[in-house]
């Protein structure tokens, strides 16, 4: 089932705000996930559950765009975009996500 009435920035603006979700996510900043479940703050699995939670919705979206051949790779860099074809978030993904080593350091 296509439906070509959904708009491709649509899908850029939705997989923007999946990708910044994750990395605020990644980066233990503020997240709506926070607002939904703030009582999990005090617990220690809370971080890792709300990495999951944010991966998660980027590969959906992700796997949204592949299905209406929507290029998603243009806002990731090359090993992010090997990450997510990978789909596995390991201790790799959060710790190299950012590529520090290349002299794309994050600014958080």
């Amino acid at each position: 089932m296509e439906n070509h009435n959904v708009p491709e920035q649509f899908f850029e603006s939705k997989l923007s705000d999946a990708k910044l979700h994750f990395e605020r996510a990644l980066d233990c900043k503020h997240t709506e996930f926070d607002d939904l479940y703030p009582y999990m703050i005090e617990h220690p699995q809370f971080f890792w559950y709300k990495r999951y939670v944010a991966w998660s919705e980027l590969l959906t979206v992700v796997k949204l765009c592949e299905e209406l051949k929507i290029d998603w790779s243009q806002q990731f860099t090359e090993r992010q975009v090997d990450y997510i074809a990978k789909r596995v978030m390991s201790s790799r993904v959060l710790d190299e996500w950012y590529e520090t080593n290349d002299s794309k350091e994050h600014v958080g």
